[in-house]
């Protein structure tokens, strides 16, 4: 087998030839193809990452306005328990001076009752005097008799 030269130079020629003219009109398309295609897929992937930024922000934003409600929430469920303990005291505090009010009157009314009552027994006092005073006067005076009359009056007294 003998190489043939002019052959092989026949068919490097030619695959010069063809890879200038593939080189001329169809590498240059190829590659610009191939470069849009590489460009187009970088871009879709710097999207799919601001997308995803974007998902991280909006999540911490949420979750700081969740964190910010729950606060807000436990802070309104203090107040609220602050203000209901004040109205227990002023509740507590208005009973006790309706407590005061009231025991005050009744002290009154008692007393009241207490200076009729001394009254009525001082003047029923004046009238057994005087019912004993008039016996003992309209009965002979000795000293028997009128022991008598004066244990009746006691006995009286006693049993009303």
């Amino acid at each position: 087998m003998e190489l043939d030269y002019r052959l092989i130079l026949t068919h490097m020629l030619g695959f010069i030839i063809t890879v200038l003219i593939l080189k001329k009109f169809a590498w240059k398309p190829i590659l610009g193809i191939l470069e849009e295609r590489r460009e187009k897929i970088k871009s879709e992937f710097d999207g799919i990452e601001r997308e995803k930024s974007d998902l991280v922000d909006t999540r911490a934003d949420y979750e700081a306005k969740l964190k910010d409600i729950d606060n807000l929430s436990r802070q309104k469920l203090t107040e609220a328990v602050n203000e209901g303990q004040k109205v227990a005291v002023e509740i507590k505090e208005q009973g006790r001076e309706e407590a005061k009010e009231i025991i005050s009157r009744a002290k009154a009314e008692l007393e009241r009752d207490i200076e009729k009552a001394r009254v009525a027994l001082k003047e029923d006092m004046v009238k057994t005097t005087i019912a004993a005073a008039e016996k003992i006067i309209s009965t002979k005076l000795d000293d028997t008799e009128n022991k008598r009359l004066i244990a009746d009056f006691i006995d009286g007294v006693e049993k009303a």
